[in-house]
């Protein structure tokens, strides 16, 4: 079983990842993370470095990887792969794939002051500026998200509810 976990940056795909990973006595991968660990670098630097074309088709390729090597588990997705290309597309076609839509004020309160600072689109913005800057960059990317199985309202529920609902989701 693969499920893809897509949504904005800081909607909540790792924490939840990790919860329902758990819950589903399953593994739990973060393509962020795999793809550092392949390149030997932290994501804002390839975007840096490399620059987004670079970093997106490692992105693919690490999407591929997991499909080819029969990966069984959760997949916290970066919040641009859905929106790359044909991935949104492909991860339909191979599992199941959740959408976790949270609003841009629930995702400020959700942030770290690591959480901001990782993120390099989120670096150096006032509250108000990162505000209108989510509500802009979500809205082009909301119809790709959509395009998932399954949509679930963060901002309704809790962590554990969202979870819950994603487990009936797969089990029916």
């Amino acid at each position: 079983m693969l499920i893809f976990l897509v949504g904005y940056a800081g909607c909540g795909k790792s924490s939840l990842g990790k919860r329902l990973a758990r819950r589903l006595g399953k593994q739990y991968v973060d393509t962020d993370k795999l793809v550092e660990r392949e390149v030997g670098a932290t994501v804002a630097d390839i975007f840096y470095y490399e620059g987004e074309e670079y970093f997106r088709s490692a992105e693919r390729a690490t999407l591929e990887r997991l499909v080819d090597e029969g990966f069984d588990g959760v997949v916290a997705t970066g919040g641009g792969l859905a929106v790359w290309g044909d991935n949104m597309e492909r991860m339909c076609e191979v599992g199941n794939t959740v959408y976790l839509r949270r609003s841009p004020e629930k995702i400020l309160a959700r942030l770290t002051d690591y959480g901001r600072q990782k993120r390099p689109m989120f670096r150096g913005k006032s509250d108000e500026e990162l505000l209108e800057f989510m509500r802009v960059h979500m809205d082009e990317r909301e119809p790709y998200y959509n395009q998932a199985h399954i949509v679930i309202e963060c901002d309704a529920c809790s962590d554990d509810e969202a979870v819950e609902k994603i487990v009936d989701y797969i089990n029916r």
